[in-house]
């Protein structure tokens, strides 16, 4: 079965970004996609130092837990990672993320190649579009494919349970998701 990994950035494992990302994974197994959200809660991600064995090994060199995350994304067929807006950016390890898997995938095999997927940023009230933007480069230097909505993929809320007030938001993330896996069963 084909499927979508769906990567929750906060820190806050019943949070608003991990809500939305529960959503997208209820929207896109309600499409016959299987979905799997990954939460960063409780884990410290590292930075990438450029060291280059992963042109060698295949993987990570940094053992942090990222290289099981590597190994389910090199199965799936879409990739959707949300990220809460901390100063009108996404986390740190969030983009420390980004960064090694696209610097593993970039000196090995390419594996994240016509991958389907797109950013989500959650915020209280303002850095969506920077934090949109930021993560929306990891999509493009790694030729993968971006799938649009009706509006950029954000949703307002601060405290947990919040982001379910914003209806705009929350339709759009749906449509979102149901892009995601829609695009996914077409393609090959």
């Amino acid at each position: 079965m084909k499927k979508v990994l769906i990567i929750c950035g906060s820190p806050r494992a019943d949070g608003n970004t991990a809500q939305i990302a529960q959503e997208c994974a209820k929207v896109i197994k309600s499409s016959g996609v299987s979905a799997e959200v990954i939460s960063f809660a409780g884990k410290k991600i590292e930075s990438c130092t450029a060291c280059y064995q992963c042109k060698d090994l295949g993987e990570c060199s940094i053992d942090d837990g990222l290289n099981d995350i590597i190994k389910k994304l090199r199965k799936a067929q879409g990739f959707i990672i949300a990220s809460p807006v901390y100063f009108g950016t996404a986390r740190g390890d969030v983009m420390a993320a980004l960064q090694r898997i696209g610097m593993v995938s970039m000196a090995s095999d390419s594996f994240l190649s016509g991958k389907v997927g797109g950013p989500i940023a959650i915020a209280r009230r303002g850095g969506h579009t920077s934090t949109l933007q930021e993560m929306l480069m990891f999509y493009l230097i790694n030729d993968m494919i971006v799938v649009g909505s009706t509006y950029w993929n954000m949703v307002f809320g601060r405290d947990p349970g919040e982001v379910w007030k914003d209806d705009e938001g929350i339709a759009t993330i749906r449509v979102f998701a149901e892009n995601v896996a829609e695009l996914v069963k077409k393609l090959d």
